[in-house]
């Protein structure tokens, strides 16, 4: 016992220590760190130019998506992208029948499957179907559209020119991108703003590999009275028709009718 107004505990203090590692306990742990993910990828790769007459291999090696080592067939040799690739690299290029396998898949394998997968690919044609077709562009000093409309083509490469009385447009021509149809043809619209003039004769010319000769389909405009003019003939002509043909009708019959009354051996 102390002297003086007051008591001392001096144990007290330590008692709070096993209230607080129990408190400590229930707040969680955090979770561990997600374990690495790691892609590693290789790409042989074929280009051609000019068919087979000219072909370069490439053997291309990814790690996390980033080339790190790969073998050119025109230095005949590894090369190392990144300081992950130079071992790769050093051990490859000295291992003699890796380098001639490597070497000899310009024939093996890319000559190889350019015969296998040309016909159907590379050396496919589709010739294209042209359509011209007028509408509306909603234009105040272009009111009128044309359209050409280019379909079912293979392959993608296409040229399409509009012209207008012989003399090639270039001025309010927009094109469409070129869309795949799924069945490895290709589409592409080709719309051409106008302000046609009676006569005017437009002209819309498609060149294609699948082409001898370029493709050219025409639309001629007509002024609105020549138009009017047209239906109103042809609405003439169906009219006529219209009374023409009971007319015939009833005078075949009364000329049927005659014809019995004629007939001998009746009173």
């Amino acid at each position: 016992p102390g002297t003086g107004g007051g008591t001392e505990h001096p144990r007290a203090a330590p008692a709070l220590v096993p209230a607080a590692l129990q408190l400590g306990s229930l707040i969680p742990a955090p979770p561990p760190p997600p374990p690495g993910r790691f892609v590693y990828q290789f790409k042989p790769e074929c280009q051609f130019t000019n068919g087979t007459d000219r072909v370069r291999y490439l053997d291309r090696y990814f790690y996390n998506q980033r080339q790190y080592v790969h073998f050119d067939s025109e230095l005949g040799r590894y090369e190392a992208d990144t300081e992950l690739g130079r071992p790769d690299a050093d051990y490859w290029n000295s291992q003699p029948d890796i380098l001639a396998s490597e070497r000899a898949a310009v024939n093996t394998f890319c000559r190889h499957n350019y015969g296998v997968y040309g016909p159907f690919t590379v050396e496919r044609r589709v010739q294209p179907r042209v359509k011209v077709s007028p509408t509306t562009s909603g234009s105040q000093t272009h009111p009128h559209l044309l359209v050409c409309s280019v379909t079912g083509f293979y392959p993608g490469g296409i040229e399409i020119k509009w012209f207008r009385n012989g003399q090639e447009q270039t001025a309010g021509v927009v094109s469409t991108e070129l869309l795949q149809n799924g069945d490895w043809t290709f589409q592409i619209q080709v719309m051409l703003e106008m302000s046609p003039q009676r006569g005017d004769v437009y002209a819309c010319q498609v060149e294609h590999v699948s082409l001898r000769e370029p493709l050219t389909v025409r639309w001629e405009a007509q002024s609105d009275s020549a138009r009017s003019k047209m239906l109103t003939g042809v609405g003439g002509f169906v009219l006529g028709l219209i009374f023409l043909v009971p007319g015939l009708v009833i005078y075949l019959r009364n000329k049927k009718g005659e014809g019995w009354g004629r007939t001998p051996g009746f009173l």
